[in-house]
C-alpha cells in the first residue's frame, strides 16, 4: 500500500467511527426505542464482557477447550468469582484474582 492509500483508509475509518458514534447523539431524541429493547440493552455490557473473558479462561494457546486443573486461568477466574460473591468489591476481586493466578503459576508450574 502506498502512503496515500494508508491515509485514505485512516480518514475513511475515522469518518465511519465518528458517524456511527454521533448518530445516536444527533438523532437519538427523534427515535423512541421500545421498552422491551431498552430492557434487553441493559445486559449488553455484561454479554460483551463475557464474550471477551470466556475464551481467555477456557481456551489454551492452540484453541482447545481446557477444563482441567491445569488451566490456571480458569481456576483463578472461578476463585475470583467466589471472592466477588462474598465481598462485592470489584477492585479487591481483581487484585485477589491476579494474586491467585500468580501464586498458581509460580507454585504449580
Amino acid at each position: 500500500m502506498s502512503d496515500l492509500d494508508i491515509w485514505i483508509t485512516i480518514v475513511a475509518l475515522a469518518f465511519a467511527t465518528a458517524a456511527t458514534r454521533s448518530s445516536f447523539w444527533l438523532i437519538g431524541h427523534h427515535i423512541t426505542i421500545p421498552k422491551r429493547v431498552q430492557e434487553m440493552l441493559r445486559f449488553a455490557p455484561a454479554c460483551a464482557l463475557a464474550a471477551i473473558i470466556a475464551p481467555d479462561l477456557l481456551l489454551d494457546n492452540v484453541g482447545q477447550v481446557q477444563l482441567g486443573l491445569g488451566n490456571f486461568k480458569l481456576i483463578a477466574g472461578l476463585a475470583a468469582t467466589g471472592y466477588y460473591l462474598l465481598r462485592r468489591n470489584m477492585l479487591e476481586t481483581i487484585i485477589f484474582g491476579m494474586l491467585f493466578f500468580t501464586v498458581l503459576r509460580i507454585c504449580l508450574q
